[in-house]
């Protein structure tokens, strides 16, 4: 079998899944370069919390080891992220799953624009993060 046939059939996405996943990761407080590097490499969410975040080109404002947090597990609802497993269980670092490399290939081959959220963006993420929408209701 191919293996490039094989790679497009596994990143092939409904167009509601790539427009959510897009919509949360514009509407959350997480530049573009840190799903970059969590693309080659686990990132710690102390690397992303407070000072270190701006530090690291991971956020535009610091946020609190909390808020962090709760950013991270939204886009982990979403599909975009994954806890990182050691041998003793979870860590406290993350890394992109295969809907997460999707988006920043379709980012980098845009030339990786910084995109704000729209007030409609904001709508509906605030709408899916509070009810939990299925993910047939969330475009």
């Amino acid at each position: 079998m191919d293996t490039n046939s094989s790679r497009i059939s596994a990143a092939d996405y409904p167009l509601s899944t790539l427009e959510r996943a897009h919509r949360a990761i514009r509407c959350s407080p997480f530049r573009l370069h840190l799903l970059a590097d969590m693309r080659t490499q686990s990132v710690s969410i102390r690397a992303i919390a407070d000072s270190r975040g701006i530090h690291n080109r991971y956020t535009l404002r610091p946020l609190a080891e909390f808020t962090a947090e709760n950013e991270l597990l939204w886009l982990i609802q979403v599909g975009l992220l994954r806890r990182e497993v050691d041998g003793q269980g979870l860590t406290d670092s993350f890394r992109l799953t295969p809907l997460g490399r999707r988006l920043v290939d379709d980012w980098t081959a845009q030339g990786c624009p910084d995109q704000r959220p729209s007030l409609q963006d904001q709508l509906y993420n605030a709408l899916n993060r509070w009810l939990r929408l299925p993910g047939w209701l969330q475009s």
